[in-house]
């Protein structure tokens, strides 16, 4: 498959020379070429033993560890935090959530590219599992509509991430919110849990998204449903964008097309299936040109290829086959 050797030469080329040109360490938002540490402090050497699939894990797991402590306008004016710094454009991917009841500014680092919770139908009393909790910010919010008689699971592999939000459930006095440490292809959530599950901009880090889709299936309830923020492609990405690892951190080398990705969802047995919102990622060139050359960036931007953030819903039938 594309998307699978699109994988291994991330994980071949992590440490090559364009993609330490992009800017991986906290607070760094220089554009000169070289002057930052590629993946956080992710060494390559470390993992000569590992597989491709857990090269890729623990590169994200590194740079997320590092985006924890990044100030969140340098979140927002890159791609998920990793990529460098745009000086063209302010918001790349994230939307605002302020606005959202149960907003906790501490657990928003400015990441994401959707507001899951805002479409996902979360009543009082329900469990709410939240993939790829981060600092808290969607369990937060979730925790609003469940209220004290409901329950909160946020997953994270990342120990900064997950420190981050446990220190915010306190401040906050949510005894009914915890936070688990493991991998999204492997949920440490029992089957027949959860009435709800978001994910905000994380299934596009995964390599096994299909697999991401099969436990989120059996963890859901019988009748429960998702609501889901991520990227998607249509069309082409450069090699020198798909092989980088900044962009794969950066929830864009790692997205796969938008017709797979739903067919994923139907595949695994979901029905209802639902866009509830759709718009359109425009990295600016200032990040791309760290990748591309001039005549390269422009033939991308003339090919109609295009990056999406898509907020999508779907259920898990009352009668699981």
């Amino acid at each position: 498959m594309e998307n699978a050797t699109t994988l291994t030469k991330i994980a071949r080329d992590k440490d090559s020379e364009e993609n330490s040109a992009a800017c991986c360490e906290p607070g760094c938002c220089s554009t000169e070429p070289g002057n930052a540490i590629s993946a956080g402090n992710f060494v390559p050497e470390k993992a000569a033993a590992m597989d491709d699939a857990a090269k890729l894990k623990e590169l994200v797991r590194e740079k997320y560890g590092a985006i924890a402590s990044q100030e969140k306008e340098d979140n927002q004016a890159s791609c998920c935090g990793s990529g460098g710094c745009s000086d063209e454009v302010y918001n790349i991917m994230t939307e605002d959530y302020a606005s959202l009841e149960g907003y906790a500014a501490d657990a928003d680092l400015g990441l994401g590219c959707g507001l899951p919770t805002q479409f996902a139908k979360i009543s009082a009393g329900d469990t709410v599992v939240d993939l790829g909790s981060g600092a808290g910010n969607d369990c937060f919010v979730a925790r609003h509509a469940t209220g004290e008689s409901g329950r909160v699971i946020g997953v994270d592999f990342t120990d900064a991430m997950l420190e981050k939000a446990r220190v915010n459930a306190e401040k906050l006095g949510f005894t009914n919110v915890e936070f688990r440490k493991g991998d999204i292809e492997e949920l440490p959530v029992d089957d027949d849990t959860a009435d709800v599950v978001v994910s905000n901009c994380v299934l596009n880090l995964v390599p096994d998204k299909n697999k991401v889709f099969g436990e989120i299936f059996r963890t859901l309830k019988p009748g429960g449903h998702f609501s889901i923020s991520d990227i998607v492609i249509e069309g082409e990405l450069p090699a020198s964008i798909k092989s980088a690892a900044e962009m794969y951190a950066g929830c864009v080398s790692g997205a796969i097309q938008k017709d797979e990705y739903l067919g994923l969802i139907e595949s695994n047995g979901f029905t209802n299936l639902t866009l509830q919102k759709e718009r359109a990622i425009d990295v600016p060139d200032d990040i791309l040109k760290r990748y591309l050359g001039d005549g390269p960036l422009n033939a991308f931007r003339e090919s109609g290829t295009g990056i999406y953030s898509i907020t999508v819903y779907a259920e898990k039938p009352d009668a699981a086959a």
